[in-house]
């Protein structure tokens, strides 16, 4: 038989379709998923037959998988989302159970792994920034028919059977979970989490929002987050299986860049989707088949049409715990991940109208994605961007390509550290230097820099604000404090340091302090205290899911246990985390995994709240695998960088400007 291959240049505008071959090599540093691999990696031998497989057809930029319509390709709901419902296949003879490559470009996956020797080459980095947007896909298709040419991988159906429940881990990490008795309420909690695994082609590549069966009307929460499976990926990782977090980190890097728009107007280049669903499409002119698709939102369809900030600064964070816990820093020498982490950093350090260090922000940009008046400098959001950044300066290869970036990304973080640590902080002694400020001060000498009227200090606050203690305020814009305390804010910036470490001892002794209000009968608030009347009326637009004391006003939120238990382990507290999760271990399981909880002191389910929320699952194993594990959690978080507090732009600038806000607050920084 005879076999063809053509290359050329599609004209199709790239909306679902995902850059994915059916074998594990690379076209332009894109990776893609495994077809070729034993079938008993994912199926019984029970579960074998031969006329039960996909066909994949091979396309770079436009993958379709064809699939068997008497297999479900969404949802597994096995115990364990290693044994696949159906496997991959690229072999056209239905008769025979083989498994068909393209040669197209076979060894390039050989020179893109490493962006080291590569960097300089023109290549995948040329077509992928210079080209941006305005170049057409490029799409490689295979006509198959027949044997003669690429590899062939045979599928032995009587081979070896591999039950993934059993397996010690993967990438040589030892499966902790099977170290020790876990609870009955543990393994209800695996079960639900590897229930909501979703595979895409044969492999998994990401968790579902929730998976509870009695929902008729799903919205969005059938698909895979960013955000959302960032703890599903941590306790996967902690219990030694790192294939699916390698996988959505792949794939979610293939939705990158994407030209989606809303009202004809492109976001920019390097933006990472809020979310993705696996599609099945049926085939033209098919007898049943149909093809998986990859459909990514990034915001066009989100509450709002708001465009997830957040979301590239996950994925920067998950790939460098991916390398931390299994050892795989491979991934992150890639050209197609070190040009994915390029493209985040571009459009973060943008330079634009903006005065400060910190990154502007819309509302509903971050986990609050709704109106809740977080515009502007929202404290989650910088916590998160110092963090991927610290994150992109340990990934990122240095070389003449890179080297400005990295200088850049050296000077954002010392003066994002000083501009939070000075400005957003208050406590005590901080909150009556604001009660004394003077307004309308001009120069660079002023004290009050951002015109803060001292009648902005809110009644509640005055007696809620302990002795000890303090926290950094949720947002900060000119005449304006926003001072609700952010839970994910402030835990987050202790995990990174963007806190100083006397600050960070700070937040913990207040959360610890003002226990009955930020915990009560379910951790933690999400934020508080909960916007109440006119301001509530005003704030959200009278938003009827965000009333005072439900979901993100002042709801409490299960899945912020996992990044509470970090934090704590870092600050040497892991008897409060433990407190937490002993809390939360008693209600969980009976209310069924809820996705927040409701009133002041979190009595209620949340009144639309998700059951079986997978992140909230998932936090709770993270929680109590980092409890139990505690060296694990020293490798997601970052301790004190003192050189940071060296740098000042200041010192390298030409402008003849003699003053500098830094000089005058140093000796004030907490260290």
């Amino acid at each position: 038989m005879s076999t063809s291959s053509c290359i050329g240049i599609s004209t199709m505008k790239p909306c679902c379709g995902v850059l994915i071959s059916c074998r594990n090599t690379s076209i332009f540093g894109f990776p893609f998923p495994k077809c070729n691999h034993p079938i008993a990696n994912n199926l019984s031998k029970s579960q074998f037959n031969g006329n039960n497989f996909h066909t994949c057809h091979n396309k770079i930029l436009g993958f379709r998988c064809v699939i068997d319509p008497n297999r479900r390709t969404f949802l597994a709901s096995d115990s364990s989302w290693g044994k696949s419902r159906f496997f991959p296949s690229c072999n056209v003879d239905k008769n025979k159970p083989n498994l068909v490559i393209a040669n197209v470009a076979s060894d390039i996956r050989n020179h893109s792994t490493s962006a080291e020797t590569h960097v300089n080459e023109k290549g995948f980095e040329s077509i992928y920034i210079q080209g941006g947007f305005n170049v057409k896909p490029l799409v490689i298709e295979r006509i198959e028919k027949g044997l003669d040419v690429g590899e062939v991988s045979r599928i032995e159906a009587n081979g070896p059977s591999v039950n993934v429940d059993n397996l010690k881990g993967l990438n040589g990490t030892k499966n902790l979970i099977h170290e020790r008795e876990v609870s009955a309420i543990e393994e209800e909690a695996w079960k639900l989490l590897r229930g909501a695994v979703v595979n895409y082609c044969g492999n998994p590549v990401g968790t579902v929002a929730a998976s509870d069966p009695a929902d008729e009307q799903p919205l969005n929460y059938d698909q895979v987050f960013i955000r959302d499976f960032v703890p599903s990926a941590l306790a996967f990782l902690l219990n030694g299986e790192g294939e699916i977090v390698k996988n959505f980190l792949l794939h979610t890097l293939q939705l990158q860049s994407w030209e989606k728009t809303v009202d004809c107007y492109s976001p920019g280049q390097g933006l990472m989707p809020a979310s993705f669903k696996v599609r099945n499409i049926p085939l033209d002119g098919s007898n049943g088949d149909y093809e998986d698709i990859l459909d990514p939102d990034f915001g066009e369809s989100a509450i709002g049409r708001v465009a997830p900030v957040d979301s590239g600064l996950w994925w920067i964070i998950l790939l460098r715990a991916y390398g931390k816990l299994t050892g795989d820093y491979a991934l992150q020498e890639r050209v197609d991940v070190q040009t994915g982490i390029r493209l985040i950093l571009n459009l973060c350090l943008t330079n634009g109208f903006d005065m400060f260090p910190t990154l502007l922000v819309t509302d509903g940009s971050c986990m609050i994605d709704r109106r809740m008046g977080i515009h502007g400098h929202p404290l989650e959001i910088q916590a998160l961007f110092y963090s991927s950044l610290r994150c992109s300066r340990e990934m990122l290869i240095v070389n003449d390509g890179t080297k400005n970036l990295v200088a850049a990304i050296n000077n954002r973080l010392s003066a994002l550290s000083f501009h939070i640590r000075e400005y957003y902080w208050v406590d005590m002694k901080k909150i009556n230097e604001i009660y004394r400020y003077k307004t309308e001060e001009y120069s660079t000498d002023a004290v009050n820099k951002f015109n803060i009227y001292p009648e902005q200090i809110p009644s509640w606050l005055v007696d809620w604000m302990p002795e000890e203690g303090g926290y950094l305020i949720g947002n900060l814009q000119p005449a304006h404090m926003d001072f609700r305390f952010f839970t994910l804010g402030n835990l987050w910036s202790i995990v990174s340091s963007l806190g100083s470490p006397k600050q960070n001892e700070g937040i913990l002794n207040l959360i610890e302090a003002k226990w009955d209000d930020l915990t009560a009968h379910m951790p933690l608030k999400i934020c508080y205290p909960a916007l109440e009347c006119e301001e509530w009326r005003i704030i959200t637009g009278s938003d009827p899911k965000n009333t005072p004391w439900s979901y993100h006003n002042g709801g409490s939120w299960p899945t912020l246990l996992w990044q509470f238990t970090l934090a704590c382990i870092k600050m040497n507290k892991a008897e409060l985390a433990r407190k937490a999760v002993d809390l939360a271990e008693k209600r969980l399981s009976v209310d069924q995994w809820p996705e927040y909880y409701d009133t002041r002191s979190g009595r209620f389910i949340g009144k639309q709240s998700r059951l079986r929320q997978t992140w909230t699952i998932a936090g709770f194993l993270t929680s109590k695998m980092l409890l139990e594990n505690p060296e694990m959690a020293s490798k997601l978080f970052w301790d004190e960088d003192y050189e940071l507090l060296e740098i000042c732009v200041c010192a390298l600038s030409k402008s003849g400007r003699k003053k500098c806000s830094r000089g005058v607050a140093k000796s004030q920084i907490h260290i």
